[in-house]
């Protein structure tokens, strides 16, 4: 009896280290989560929502890949450089403002409320949920190149 006591809690502690290890996002990570890197060159990890942990802990100036679903179009901003702007609503749960800039890159054309867009750029953080931009090339060459996705079309 002693010898089946012992394995029980052998097997007990066994999986409380593999269930913890995989709420730390050490074993199986979420599909594309992993290791970000900031502007400045820190690498940060990124578990499971990049977007909602860049945002639950003030973080800017880091590379985002994603997907949303646009909840609101806003008017361009044509303060400067031109920019498209709407809200993405993650599947978090956070609002995200999209601002694509559309000196360099192509605007999509009717983008509407309930339209999916997948997006590879830079997140800024805000009170309000964040801002990507950087969703085109850099000219200079001196940034990643961004895009967005919509209707099987990259805008870059």
């Amino acid at each position: 009896m002693k010898g089946l006591q012992k394995l029980l809690i052998a097997v007990a502690v066994l999986i409380v280290a593999v269930l913890t290890g995989q709420e730390s996002g050490l074993l199986n990570p979420a599909p594309g989560a992993g290791p970000g890197t900031t502007g400045t060159g820190t690498s940060v990890e990124l578990r499971h929502d990049p977007l909602k942990h860049a945002f639950d802990n003030r973080l800017s100036d880091l590379q985002v890949e994603g997907s949303g679903t646009v909840s609101r179009v806003l008017s361009d901003d044509n303060t400067g450089s031109r920019h498209q702007r709407f809200i993405l609503r993650m599947p978090s749960g956070l609002s995200v403002l999209v601002a694509h800039n559309i000196d360099l890159a192509d605007r999509i054309p009717s983008l509407q409320v309930g339209d999916v867009v997948d997006f590879f750029g830079e997140y800024e953080w805000n009170e309000k949920g964040g801002v990507i931009h950087w969703t085109h090339h850099d000219p200079a060459g001196r940034h990643a190149d961004g895009w967005l996705r919509h209707a099987g079309r990259t805008y870059e």
